[in-house]
């Protein structure tokens, strides 16, 4: 089964107007802070896919997180992170970066370059709550080298595919698709920037680019 979201039904959030930071656009996949939606609280341990949009000089000032899995990947620009246990980064496009909470930690994100940042950031639920927090960055990670997140059951590959290519969806118990750039045709259905599907029981299927695309997938253990 699969069941697709797109892009324009995402919960807009950042606005200055609304109670948000200057400088700062997300877009929510997922209920969010004062966003609710009973029905879309999360897919198997996928708790949030945010799209965040920041203005040269923004960001997030310090804040906490505790038994979360947060892995970011920017889409453009630079992202600066520093967190509470001494890990400080620029994390660049290509790159994974994956903070896991556990007990508590506190970080913050900014972009302090020249140009507008943009990066999409999951939370995921871990299988045990509690531990020492831990930080990994991975620049320029392979299409061909996913990203093993067992805290959470799941594993991110990310696929980028010129115009006409075919690359398989891996056969799990869930997949979540999210595409970064370019069009994707996924079960006859096309998805564009933004737009995701959940897949439960996912066999035989396979991502066409109709474009040069890049999507992130999450194989999940179970949803």
């Amino acid at each position: 089964m699969m069941d697709v979201r797109r892009s324009g039904d995402r919960f807009r959030g950042g606005d200055p107007a609304t109670g948000g930071s200057a400088g700062i656009e997300t877009l929510h996949a997922f209920s969010f802070g004062r966003f609710y939606d009973p029905d879309n609280l999360r897919f198997g341990p996928i708790l949030a896919c945010n799209e965040e949009r920041l203005a040269p000089g923004a960001g997030f000032d310090e804040h906490p997180h505790s038994h979360t899995e947060i892995v970011t990947w920017v889409v453009e620009g630079e992202l600066t992170h520093r967190d509470s246990a001494s890990h400080a980064t620029v994390v660049r496009a290509g790159d994974v970066q994956h903070l896991s909470s556990a007990a508590g930690v506190r970080h913050v994100e900014r972009n302090d370059g020249e140009h507008p940042l943009t990066f999409i950031q999951m939370w995921l639920a871990p299988l045990r709550p509690g531990g020492d927090p831990s930080y990994t960055h991975v620049a320029g990670i392979a299409d061909s080298t996913p990203y093993a997140l067992p805290e959470a059951g799941a594993m991110l590959h990310v696929r980028r595919q010129s115009e006409g290519e075919r690359t398989a969806v891996p056969d799990a118990a869930g997949v979540y698709v999210h595409v970064v750039r370019g069009r994707v045709r996924l079960a006859g259905e096309e998805l564009r920037p933004g737009d995701s599907a959940r897949i439960t029981e996912a066999g035989g299927l396979e991502l066409e680019a109709l474009e040069p695309a890049e999507t992130l997938l999450w194989e999940l253990a179970a949803v």
